[in-house]
């Protein structure tokens, strides 16, 4: 292997880079990945785990994902999402592994090269991300593959679980992140307001139109638009909202000028949208014009490893300093947050004001957080008779349709229409 080929390569490389043979050894660094590390890099020395987290040995030995390993379980180039300590502390990394073969198609090692995520953390850090969870790290690599392009990202997920902050970082980590980002918020838009708002108007174009407004589209001229709840777009209005995705182009209201729109389109929604095209209330084609890429956000009951980190940095942000006590984190960490990260917020603001000392105990978490934990000492029950029992009790509450109900559930119509049926039970 011929070494200054190899250095020309990466140096050509403008993110950090290095090539590392069989052994986890760096053959090769670039500059770039020099300034992200505290240590010095030998090259024909240093080892990547001991440089990037100080390790003893590979990630995969240290209860981490080894990119490394996985190209060379499948032959192919491999990405994983780490946390690795560099100069300005530790730090969100999306690594990039690909085995790189000589012309007689022999492995010669590895390039891994390095794409550091400033929209996520590890510890408290405002206007952050926070976490550290298997399914945490999966949404942040989708969502930095996303930020490099103009594709459509829909976000979906379940109400309070950071929509609007994973389109923020869609933005800040885009080319367009010095332009504008402008939120439509769908939920409540009458069909009347929606194009105005959208489009603009001209001066007389309707009773009370005195003078011309800027539209939405056009405040996001070279920027992000975000569709907040997208699934509530009237039916009536989805045309006209395909016509702009599909031309580029729209007219104020009152106007016959044309005005070309450039924007990066994020949506985002609660709603099962595929069950909605199937019952008429969503347009196909515009589904399949806004989904692009789809990003899914775990609900927190998946995140149960981040309850404790993301309560550290909820506190952080109050004004008088508390803590957890380490039994309170635990019963945290057996509710099942139906409004995820948004009612953890809210329970933590509760607890911080109800309690007395420094440290907050179970007692001064509100009661609908300890009650599953006083169930959780009943006798077990199957799976299949809890959720019978619970759909039971829920079906006699719910004074709404099947939709609404779906919705709540976070199931589609047809899922809970089986369930239903194979209980026997009706909604009112």
């Amino acid at each position: 292997m011929n070494i200054s080929i190899v250095q020309a390569m990466i140096d050509a490389i403008d993110k950090p880079a290095i090539f590392i043979n069989h052994q986890y050894v760096i053959e090769a660094v670039n500059q770039p990945y020099r300034n992200t590390y505290p240590l010095d890099i030998f090259p024909g020395k240093s080892q990547c785990f001991k440089v990037s987290h100080g390790n003893t040995k590979p990630c995969d030995q240290c209860g981490e994902s080894c990119p490394i390993q996985q190209c060379k379980d499948t032959g192919r180039a491999a990405s994983v999402v780490h946390i690795h300590t560099t100069n300005s502390g530790q730090s969100y990394c999306d690594i990039l592994m690909r085995p790189v073969h000589d012309a007689n198609g022999d492995l010669l090692g590895y390039l891994e090269i390095l794409d550091k995520l400033a929209f996520a953390s590890n510890y408290p850090n405002k206007g952050k991300m926070i976490g550290e969870s298997a399914a945490f790290k999966a949404m942040l690599n989708k969502i930095n593959r996303a930020a490099k392009s103009d594709i459509a990202v829909l976000l979906q997920g379940e109400t309070g679980t950071g929509k609007e902050l994973v389109s923020h970082a869609l933005h800040t980590s885009s080319h367009r992140a010095e332009k504008p980002f402008v939120v439509i918020e769908c939920t409540g838009l009458a069909d009347s307001l929606f194009e105005s708002e959208l489009f603009g108007y001209e001066k007389g174009a309707f009773t009370g139109a005195q003078s011309n407004k800027k539209g939405l589209v056009d405040a996001a001229q070279g920027g992000t638009l975000f569709f907040d709840e997208i699934g509530d777009v009237p039916l009536t209005m989805q045309v006209k909202l395909l016509r702009l995705l599909e031309t580029q182009t729209y007219r104020p209201v009152g106007s016959v000028q044309v005005k070309k729109a450039d924007f990066r389109l994020v949506c985002a929604t609660h709603k099962d949208l595929k069950s909605l095209v199937e019952k008429g209330e969503f347009r196909q084609d515009l589904y399949y014009r806004i989904a692009g890429f789809p990003i899914h956000l775990p609900p927190l009951r998946e995140r149960q490893s981040d309850i404790a980190m993301l309560c550290s940095h909820m506190l952080h942000e109050l004004p008088s300093k508390k803590r957890l006590h380490k039994s309170t984190i635990e019963v945290l960490s057996h509710y099942t947050y139906p409004g995820n990260i948004r009612e953890l917020k809210n329970i933590v603001e509760q607890a911080y004001l109800l309690a007395d000392e420094n440290v907050i105990y179970p007692t001064d978490l509100p009661e609908l957080v300890s009650e599953p934990i006083a169930q959780n000492n009943a006798s077990i029950v199957t799976l299949e008779a809890a959720e019978a029992k619970y759909l039971e009790e829920v079906v006699a509450k719910h004074e709404g349709s099947i939709d609404s109900l779906a919705v709540a559930l976070g199931v589609s119509q047809r899922t809970l229409y089986r369930k239903l049926q194979a209980l026997g039970l009706k909604v009112k």
